[in-house]
């Protein structure tokens, strides 16, 4: 059985930080394209950040320089540090999985059918 669980359901204040992580059960992170999605009340998912198994990395222009997404391979572990964060930075977040596209087509495309996406874990910014 395979598993996303996102961790760390938070609320900070503007210009603050935070750090989620998401840890797969059932497959290894090695072979994946793992990446963060968010989506706001009333709006549609978008990829935040996305890396596969080589370090390569890919950021919505919204986030760079203020998140980083990093994971440890040896514990199955996938983080999100956020920095500097936003108001409108609220949103749930969900990380996603997947084994066919590059991590920049994750970002833009999210997973295909094969990948897998975690159950989401809130994210609140207040001013």
């Amino acid at each position: 059985h395979v598993q996303l669980v996102e961790s760390v359901c938070g609320s900070v204040q503007s210009g603050g930080s935070l750090r989620l992580s998401c840890a797969d059960s059932g497959f290894s992170y090695s072979s994946y394209s793992i990446g963060w999605f968010r989506q706001a009340p009333g709006k549609a998912r978008d990829g935040v950040a996305a890396i596969d198994n080589e370090g390569t990395t890919n950021y919505a222009y919204s986030v760079k320089g203020r998140f980083t997404i990093s994971q440890v391979n040896a514990k199955n572990i996938l983080y999100l540090q956020m920095n500097s964060l936003k108001p409108e930075d609220t949103a749930m977040y969900y990380c996603a999985a997947d084994p066919i596209r590059p991590p920049e087509l994750v970002l833009i495309y999210g997973p295909t059918q094969r990948g897998y996406w975690g159950q989401g874990t809130q994210v609140t910014v207040s001013s």
